[in-house]
C-alpha cells in the first residue's frame, strides 16, 4: 500500500514506554503536531512481533552490544502499552524533518530545544553502565523506507484509509 504523493511526506512516532511511564505522550505529540498534522494516534500493547520486526536492524548488530538485544527488547517493550502517532506534512521529507525535532538520540546531548533535550532524563552513558538500552522517549521514522516500514508494523492494512491526504481548505 502507498499513499498517494509517496511516503516521504508521512511519519511513524512511536512513543517508548519511558514517554508512558512519564506521562509524556500528549506533550511529545504536541509538540510534532505544531510542525506537521496529527492524522491517527493509538494505543499499543506491544508484541514480539511488532518490537523485532521494528528494531530488526538493531538485531541484526547484535553483536555490537554489550548485552543480548532481544532479551532487552523484550524485557524492556513487551507487555508494555505504547503510543504510535502517524503524521502527516505537506513536503517532501517530512520524515526527516519530524527527525530532527527529536534531537541526539542521547537525551544529555540533544539541544535544550528538542523534545529529547527538552524532556529527557537518561543518557548513554548510565544505560551502557547498567547493560541496557537508552530511554530516550520517541522514535521517529528516519525517511519514507522507514515510514511504510513502521506504518506496517503499528497500523497495517486496516489503517490504509488513513493515508489519504487532505484536501485543500478541510480542518485538520
Amino acid at each position: 500500500m502507498a499513499p498517494a504523493g509517496g511516503w516521504g511526506r508521512w511519519t511513524v512516532a512511536t512513543c517508548k514506554p519511558d514517554a508512558t511511564r512519564r506521562g509524556l505522550v500528549g506533550p511529545i505529540l504536541e509538540w510534532i503536531g505544531a510542525e506537521v498534522r496529527l492524522v491517527e494516534r493509538r494505543s499499543v500493547v506491544v508484541t514480539e512481533r511488532h518490537i523485532f520486526t521494528h528494531y530488526a536492524d538493531m538485531i541484526a548488530l547484535d553483536d555490537r552490544f554489550p548485552f543480548d538485544v532481544r532479551a532487552e527488547l523484550r524485557r524492556n517493550w513487551v507487555g508494555q502499552t505504547v503510543t504510535v502517532a502517524l503524521f502527516h506534512g505537506q513536503a517532501e521529507g517530512t520524515p526527516e524533518h519530524v527527525r530532527g525535532l527529536l534531537g541526539h538520540y542521547d537525551p544529555a546531548r540533544a539541544a535544550p530545544d528538542s523534545i529529547r533535550g527538552h524532556f529527557g532524563a537518561d543518557s548513554i552513558a548510565q544505560a551502557r553502565a547498567e547493560g541496557r538500552f537508552i530511554d530516550n522517549l520517541i522514535h521517529t521514522s528516519d525517511d519514507a523506507e522507514g515510514s511504510e516500514r513502521e506504518f506496517n508494523v503499528w497500523f497495517g492494512p486496516a489503517f490504509a484509509h488513513l493515508l489519504t491526504p487532505p484536501t485543500r481548505g478541510a480542518v485538520p
